[in-house]
């Protein structure tokens, strides 16, 4: 029976997890080497200790509502899209509420995992600690890896011949990029354009002689601001457009996202994305198009080589006179205090069942959080992954047999191996993922028995924003405020805009009523169709 836990990181990952640790009576103690919480939110411009964090300018990509904890919402007065120092707040707030900090031993850092003499029948691990220079022995029951993807820089600089020993300027990687003072009257070159090779040229568009942007996939730009003003996620994140996706040909489907995608600016005109692209990625970024429109930034082709002060690009084209190489190439994950038998078993999250838990372990005591880029928040799917967890650790849930689950990993782990900063092979759908977990946690809402004892509520959910407190309407850590949560949303999504209030003579309320009415049968179809004719292998 599992009862001390070890919680490495605290992180949002770290945090969720303790809470769901005590919510189910077990013992967890975080060990965290920084002296805060927080994880990659909690900004810092020291390169010290090599912790990553994030740039000074972050600001989120996923909105408040679609990207809190499932029973605590965000103040309804904070904005839609946070600066990254109202998410730290947000999380100081959590851990004082649920009164997490007392379990968290900060300046501790973790210098080995190994499985325990018995493993075999304890599913114990030994835990070797650091703290001032002294080291600890522990023995846990489980242990829940909190430490996120963005770990260690991904630096490929065996990629562009030339930058070694030729190219006279500086290089760094975005890791070590904290703001644009730095780079004022310079003329830097971006290579890799996913959120954060956008977000850094933007904001050295405002300071550096010139920008140019390497990107070598099509890319895709999102506004985080949608129809009539609303958050992105908050418009198209529902289940109504998730049904669809199952419903509908996947190459009709294809042909509506690239005709949403060309809605607000057509990105073959950029040199962004063509529709006959058959890989791509999306990115978030509200001014990258005006950026490139005025000039500010230049969008560039791979790089093939770097001369001594010029880069080379594969269409034969040369910028000369480069000054700086950013690298927003992304980051690998190591989990280097693993022992060996252990860190081998998975090459990245497709190894992992339902990638969280390695599956050939002969005790299912480690548990993998947060290691996955959702379509959506990664904070809303790593307390997910805790909860579910939690309950198999408590003896609530159960996992099937190894065999099962190796099946499970072959089957969505594909053949081709790829570039380890292409993050395709982490990002999975929002809806799909989190609905996974929650049927084998059972705490998934049901649409149809929904509409058949609480249409209002059922219409919500099914048409409107999957949040996260959808999650707590049924089974285990049930909260009673969730459907309020739910039928409230848009009112907190729309608070922190009424600084200034005008006239406004539409009535919402009754079209919205008719909506409903008109939508219920809609509802009850798809309700009944995905749960008589699940759709399989959503991650």
């Amino acid at each position: 029976m599992v009862r001390r836990v070890a919680v490495i990181g605290a992180g949002v990952g770290g945090l969720a997890s303790i809470k769901c640790c005590l919510d189910e009576g077990l013992e967890p103690i975080c060990f965290e080497r920084s002296e805060d919480i927080g994880g990659v939110w909690h900004y810092t411009d020291s390169m010290v200790s090599r912790r990553v964090s994030v740039y000074q300018s972050v600001i989120t990509n996923t909105s408040k509502e679609m990207s809190c904890f499932s029973d605590f919402p965000y103040p309804e007065d904070f904005p839609n899209y946070l600066h990254h120092s109202l998410v730290l707040e947000y999380l100081r707030m959590y851990a004082q509420h649920f009164d997490l900090l007392r379990h968290i031993h900060f300046k501790t850092t973790v210098l080995s995992v190994r499985k325990h003499p018995d493993f075999t029948t304890s599913g114990q691990w030994e835990v070797v600690t650091e703290i001032d220079g002294i080291q600890e022995l522990h023995i846990f029951d489980a242990v829940m890896v909190c430490t996120g993807h963005y770990q260690e820089p991904y630096f490929p600089l065996a990629s562009f011949p030339g930058i070694n020993n030729r190219f006279k300027g500086q290089y760094l990687h975005s890791q070590e990029y904290k703001d644009a003072e730095a780079f004022r009257g310079k003329r830097v070159l971006v290579v890799g354009i996913g959120n954060t090779g956008g977000d850094l040229a933007v904001e050295l568009s405002r300071m550096a002689a010139k920008v140019y942007l390497s990107a070598r996939s099509s890319t895709w730009v999102f506004s985080r601001v949608s129809h009539h003003g609303f958050p992105f996620d908050m418009v198209h994140t529902t289940r109504f457009n998730h049904f669809l996706d199952w419903l509908l040909p996947s190459a009709l489907m294809k042909r509506i996202k690239f005709r949403k995608f060309n809605s607000w600016f057509n990105h073959a005109n950029y040199g962004l994305a063509s529709t006959k692209s058959s890989n791509f990625k999306i990115i978030v970024n509200d001014e990258l198009p005006f950026c490139l429109l005025s000039g500010s930034v230049v969008l560039k082709p791979k790089v093939k080589e770097f001369t001594e002060s010029s880069a080379v690009f594969e269409d034969g084209t040369t910028e000369d006179n480069i000054d700086v190489v950013l690298f927003a190439t992304g980051y690998i994950f190591t989990f280097p205090f693993l022992e060996e038998s252990v860190r081998s078993l998975f090459d990245d999250n497709r190894s992992l069942y339902k990638r969280i838990f390695p599956p050939q372990l002969e005790k299912p005591t480690l548990a993998i959080i947060g290691l996955v880029q959702l379509t959506g928040s990664v904070m809303v799917g790593s307390e997910m992954q805790a909860r579910w967890v939690t309950g198999i650790f408590a003896g609530w849930n159960k996992l099937p047999p190894t065999s099962t689950m190796m099946a499970d990993v072959s089957k969505k782990k594909s053949p081709v191996k790829r570039n380890p900063s292409e993050r395709e092979n982490l990002k999975i759908s929002f809806i799909g993922y989190i609905d996974e977990i929650a049927s084998c946690t059972g705490i998934k809402p049901s649409v149809l028995r929904l509409l058949l004892t609480d249409p209002q509520l059922a219409l919500a959910i099914f048409f409107g924003p999957c949040t996260p407190y959808q999650y707590r309407l049924v089974g285990r850590g049930k909260w009673s405020g969730a459907r309020d949560a739910i039928l409230t949303q848009w009112q907190r999504m729309l608070k922190p805009l009424r600084t200034r209030v005008v006239d406004d003579f539409s009535n919402s309320s009754s079209s919205w009523h008719w909506l409903c009415l008109l939508a219920l049968p809609v509802a009850l179809t798809a309700g009944f169709l995905l749960s008589k004719y699940p759709r399989p292998g959503w991650s």
